[in-house]
Parts: C-alpha cells; structure tokens; sequence
C-alpha cells in the first residue's frame, strides 16, 4: 500500500506539465484500485472540469466542466469530504452528462483534493458493478488525494487556450516583489557540466580559447567588484572578489589548464574540473565547506557560458529583459545594469540566497522555484511575472498583456504622486506627527535619493554584511561599513541591530543545525555565546560613532532581563576599552531591544529601567504569538499580523510604553503595509521603519487621514473575529475616504 502511495505521488510530481500528470495519476490509480474507471476534475473560477480520465469519453477532457453546485463530483467539493455509493444514478444530485459516456458505470467514489484549506479538485473511481467500495478503498483514496494536493500544486504548468495562443501559467515563490513585462532572456538552462566529453584537436587552440574565456570572466569579474566599491556595496563587491579568487593558477583556473594540457578540449576540461570538485565539497560534512560547492559551480558556469555563448548577455542598454536561469548567481545577476534587468525567474534557490538579497537590494522583481521554466522554449518571448503573487506568464494573450500594461502604468502614475510629497513631513489632518524610517541592510539603498527623504535609520541590519562574507567579518571591516552608513544617514539617527543570524537567515561558513531553529540559538543568544564576536561588533559600531550622536544600538531576539544586563555589560566594557585605547572618552549610545518575545510584553515596566526605546519585530511577534512558522508553506496561510488577537498585543503594548515613557517604534513588515501603518497609528504608534519601496506610499496615505477618526475605526476592528475582517474594515473605510487605490 505505501509504496503503490509512493510510486504514485512521485510519477505525477515528476511528470513533465500537468496534462501529463493527471493522466498518469488517474491510470495508475484505476490499475492500483483494480476498478474500471478513474477520473480527475479541476477546479477553475469555480468549474469543475474534467482533466483526466481512464475509463470516460477521452473527448470529454478538457471541454466538459460542471459548476460546483452541481453533480455528485460538485457535491464532495462543497462538502469537502468523500462519497461512496453503491447505485449513484439513484441519487437525487447525480448529473447525467451524454458526452462524458459514464452510463454504465453504478459504483462511485470520490474524493475531495484539498491544498491549504482549499479544495483544488475532486478524484473519482467508478465501477459498472453496483457496490459499496470497501473502508480499505475509501482510504487508500482519501490517502492518496491528501498526498497528491502539493504535486498537483506544485505543478506550475497550466495550459489556457485564449484566443488560439497557448497561454502558461507557472507559479514559485516570491524573492523580491514586484510586475514586470519584457522578454525572456534564458541563460543556463543547456550549460549542464555533463556535456559529451570531447578530445581537443589542438591542444594549443583550446589552451588559448580557454585562457580568453578566463580573462574575459576576470575582467568582469574585476569591473562588478570595482563597480560595487564605487556603490559602497563592499559587501557585494566581496563575493566577487572571491570568485576572482578561485580563477587564480593555484586555485580552479590552473586546474582547467592542466585538463586542456592532458588532451581535452576547453569546455571538457571546464566541466570535468567542476564536476570533481562540487562531488567533493558536496560530500563534506562541514556545512560551510559543503556550501563552497555553489562557488565552484557558479565559476564553472560563467567560463563555460562564455566558451559556449561568449556574447548572450550583453544586450542593448535599452532593451530590457527578465532573466531565466536554473539558479541566478550573484555574479551573473550583477553583471546586468540595472536599466536592462527587468525581472528574474530561476528553477531553484532560496529566498535567503544571496542572489535574492541582491535582487531586493536592487528592487528587480524576482520569483524562484519556478519548475519547468527552462524547458518552456520561450527565449526572446515577451512574458510577464508578477512576484507579488509568484507568478509567470508566457506568451500572454492581448487580453491579458493590456491588463498588466495597465496595471503597471497605473502603477507608475500613483508612485508618481507618492513620489511628489515624500519630501514633506509625515503629518495626518488632525496635526499628529509620524516618523517614518528606513530599513536597510545594503550600503546602496542607505545612500539612495528615497533614503534621504526619510526620518532616518530605523533598522539596519547587520546580518546582512555577514551573510554575503565567505567568514566572519573583522572589526576594522566592519567599522569602515558602519562609519559609511553614518555618513550615508547625514545627521539623522540610525539603529543599529547586533548580529540576527539563525532561523531563517543561516550562515554558511558557520552552520546551525537545529529541529527548530525559529526557537533556537539565534539572535542575541549567539552573540552572547560568543563574546569574542559580540564585542568586536560593539567595538565596531562605537568607533564608527565617535564623532556623532546618530548611533543607536538595537538587541535582537532579546527573551529575558538577564539577556539585556550582560549585553549592557559587555557594552559597557567595549567602551571602556576604546576609551583607553583611543586615548577619548568613548559615550555609551542609546541601546534598545527588539519586541518579539511575548513573554517581554508582560516585563516591559522592567525593560524601561534598563534600555532607552524598543522596536517591535512585528514578523517574528506575530510568529510566536500564532506559533506559526511563516516559512513553512503548509501552515504559513496562518501567518497574519491583522490577527486580532496580535492587534491586541501591539495595543497593549504601545500603551505599556506609554505608561512608562518608554519610546516605541515598529520595524517589521506591518510598518509598511498601508492597512498596517493605518492601525499601528491608530493605536498610537507615531515611529514606523519600513523597506524603502513602501515610504512614498505611507506618506502619502498617513497625510491625508485623521488619527482621531483612525482611532474609532480601531475600537470596531479590534472587535472582529479574524484577520480577513480587519482587512475588510479598514478597506471600507479607505473606500469611503477615496483612498482605496493607495492601500490596493
């Protein structure tokens, strides 16, 4: 039974698109259940459509549909549970479709197939016999509909015929958001390192060929690491200047040289040095030492593409194009200027990759996990992506591609009128000022011309330096970074958050291994457990602030009193130290902690006696408080800060605050969604820190309400039951106030 389950899942999830899926699904299903029929119905706009079928009308596929509302198959989809009859054309519900040639069939069984409370489709056997299928069947069913739910979901091919084109959909998951349309560019998807293994016919030609394609990727290499010096990216700058590394003579670049030089031709000798050493680093248990294997590999690619296809991507400046790649190398993303990368698609890599942190960096829409998107044959195509839904779109209909050209348009309009008042201070018509921050985590977006319009730095986020490091960064590197984000800032204040590392941001030279690492060794608790290290970032961040009162230092992950006593304790020995080294007096700067512990909320009459502000980390906040991990795609639909009952929490907590004149700002998601910013005001937050791309928009939207009247429609909202309510509140009051558009 397990493996009949097994085999089964895994022949649909490997299946090429989802046509062929389903119609393996449902002949392997009939042979497994020796039954005489099975069939499989999607749900699209609330139609039930006949997508597979062994035993019906082949004809009937994909042009027969039902609504929900009706027939038996619509009923276990209403339902959301099995039916299983013996006699089913006696049943008041059954719906005699002529061209679906189901007549002799009696016997029938179904299934409802549910992804993530939603019932995406219904999988039905029949049999012409006129019997009950047996418990053990029923099960069997149920079971394997239950496990099919993520393949099919994971399917990302859905073929819409529109208007005589073949309009596909693919789905991933969003890396940076954001809609954009412009042609394909596909790169890598034919570099596999298992080319045909071929002789050179000159050893000499090849020797010369491969040593151009080597100093080709050398000067780009050089020209991106200078690039990003000029940018003050230094922490991008420093994967490049790594991966330059590894073309040295003593490094891979000799090892392909010495593989030419034993007979094999140029792009041989590339791939069977890369694939050598990617077998060995991968097969490492040192996590750090395994991950090495993405650097080797990323090496390998840029000379073997350029052997290959020496002048793909170098387009016109003013052509844009949304790249597709099996997986965008930080090299490879950073070598288009901004103005010609539009948008990227790759088959894998993870949000925290850091391609995607130089995507968000840079603002480029970026989706990744797209299955099959290589294999789509949609070069130089005109495609669209909108991230914010994870979604890909190839040859688009007229329809379609009018509706996502006005979209855009309108789009770049509103940010527009956004874009005219962010020099203006944030103010509500009943005279209430706000203070909108800033996050960053790159020296680019500090520097930027939508930075300086801000309050200031509410968040900055030093992982991020450490994330793009292939070790541990050293106090006078980190100095010079942070010294450069002070001066980016000018005189405005900046918040400096000590090292968050663990959960969802790892690090690869210095691995945690953990069952559940969003309640594990993370935030301040490593830094504690590592003073060396901890201390060398107050040294730091205190050298960098010598000359100015900008400086704020923010804890993170911070659980208990004691956590904060011994932070201020090594605070305090840091500046001591530098006070004598330095030979001036070092000042202890404003130190705050993050609100993202619950159990703080309930504590924060003791917090004000030891720190000078909090933050609330409304993302992790909102986690602990649904114990949700909002990274894991089967519970994270659970994962929203409008819950009532975490609206509640940050009420109460501002009002604590308050109480005990402690200042209060928020610096997670919530700050920048606008029907976040709307209630977080509401309760009397008046510092919100927010990514960039939202600052225009919540200026724009806070000037032009009243927080008085925000308060009232808080008292309805904190009423509600669920976080759809909420949203629909505030959108009807948005409506009403003719600001719909700002928070859509």
């Amino acid at each position: 039974m397990l493996k009949t389950l097994r085999d089964i899942t895994q022949a649909v999830a490997q299946a090429r698109d989802l046509s062929s899926a389903l119609a393996l699904l449902v002949t392997q299903t009939k042979q497994a259940m020796a039954t005489e029929c099975c069939s499989i119905y999607i749900i699209e706009e609330q139609q039930l459509i006949l997508s597979a079928t062994d035993g019906l009308a082949q004809s009937a596929v994909n042009s027969t549909s039902l609504p929900i509302t009706q027939g038996l198959v619509g009923l276990v989809a209403q339902r959301e549970e099995a039916i299983n009859l013996a006699d089913a054309p006696s049943h008041p519900r059954f719906k005699l479709l002529p061209e679906v040639a189901e007549e002799a069939y009696n016997a029938f069984l179904a299934v409802p197939i549910v992804y993530q409370k939603t019932v995406i489709g219904v999988l039905v056997v029949q049999q012409m016999q006129a019997r009950q299928f047996s418990e053990g069947e029923e099960a069997f069913l149920m079971t394997l509909a239950a496990q099919l739910a993520v393949a099919i979901k994971g399917l990302t091919n859905k073929i819409q015929s529109v208007g005589g084109l073949q309009q596909r959909y693919y789905t991933g998951k969003q890396a940076s958001k954001g809609i954009a349309i412009a042609q394909a560019l596909v790169l890598g998807g034919q570099l596999s390192f298992d080319l045909l293994e071929l002789k050179a016919n000159s050893t000499k030609e090849e020797e010369l060929r491969l040593q151009a394609a080597m100093s080709h990727c050398k000067d780009t290499l050089i020209s991106l690491s200078q690039r990003f010096d000029r940018e003050k990216d230094e922490e991008a700058a420093s994967i490049f200047k790594a991966l330059l590394l590894l073309l040295e003579d003593a490094s891979l670049g000799g090892e392909y040289i010495k593989e030419v030089r034993a007979g094999w031709c140029a792009e041989t000798a590339v791939c069977r040095v890369s694939k050598l050493y990617i077998e060995r680093f991968g097969a490492m248990a040192d996590l750090y030492l395994k991950e090495r294997a993405n650097d080797i590999r990323d090496l390998g690619q840029r000379v073997l593409r350029q052997l290959i296809e020496p002048n793909k991507i170098f387009l016109e400046p003013e052509t844009p194009v949304i790249l597709i790649a099996k997986e965008a190398s930080t090299s490879l993303l950073a070598e288009f200027p901004r103005q010609k990368l539009a948008g990227i698609v790759t088959e894998f890599g993870g949000v925290n990759s850091h391609a995607a942190i130089l995507a968000r960096a840079m603002g480029v829409p970026a989706i990744i996990g797209v299955n099959g998107i290589l294999s789509a044959n949609i070069e130089k195509s005109q495609i669209i992506i909108n991230a914010n839904r994870g979604q890909v779109i190839t040859e688009p209909s007229a329809l379609v591609l009018f509706e996502y050209q006005s979209l855009l348009a309108a789009q770049q309009e509103q940010q527009r009128q956004y874009a005219a008042e962010l020099a203006l201070q944030t103010i509500t018509l009943d005279q209430k000022r706000i203070y909108l921050y800033i996050n960053s985590g790159l020296l680019s977006s500090v520097d930027s011309e939508t930075g300086s319009d801000s309050d200031g730095i509410g968040l900055y986020r030093t992982e991020i330096l450490f994330m793009l490091k292939q070790c541990f960064p050293g106090e006078i590197e980190q100095l010079e970074i942070y010294r450069k984000v002070l001066k980016a800032a000018g005189n405005k204040p900046v918040v400096m958050r000590t090292l968050d590392v663990g959960g969802d941001k790892p690090l690869d030279y210095f691995p945690i291994v953990e069952d559940n690492p969003f309640l594990g060794w993370r935030g301040i608790r490593l830094s504690l457990d590592h003073p060396e290290l901890f201390l060398i970032q107050l040294r730091a961040m205190l050298q960098a602030a010598i000359d100015t009162d900008q400086l704020h230092i923010l804890l993170p992950m911070v659980s208990n009193l004691e956590e904060i006593d011994l932070s201020l304790i090594y605070l305090e020995q840091a500046c001591q130290e530098l006070t004598a080294e330095l030979g001036r007096q070092v000042t202890m700067p404003k130190v705050g902690i993050m609100l993202e512990v619950p159990v703080l909320l309930y504590q924060l009459d003791e917090v004000a006696k030891r720190v000078d502000f909090v933050s609330v980390g409304s993302n992790d906040l909102t986690q602990y408080l649904l114990a949700v991990d909002r990274n894991n795609p089967s519970v994270s639909s659970l994962f929203d800060s409008l819950h009532p009952g975490v609206l509640r929490a940050l009420k109460f907590t501002v009002e604590r605050c308050k109480e005990y004149k402690l200042p209060i700002s928020v610096c997670g998601e919530l700050a920048g969604e606008p029907i976040g910013a709307i209630l977080l005001v509401a309760m009397g937050y008046d510092q919100l820190s927010m990514n960039q791309a939202s600052l225009a928009r919540v200026n724009y939207l806070l000037r032009r309400v009243s927080q008085h009247e925000l308060q009232q429609l808080l008292q309805q909202v904190l009423k509600l039951n669920c976080a759809e309510d909420v949203r629909s509140a505030v959108t009807d009051y948005c409506e009403q106030k003719g600001l719909l558009s700002v928070i859509s």
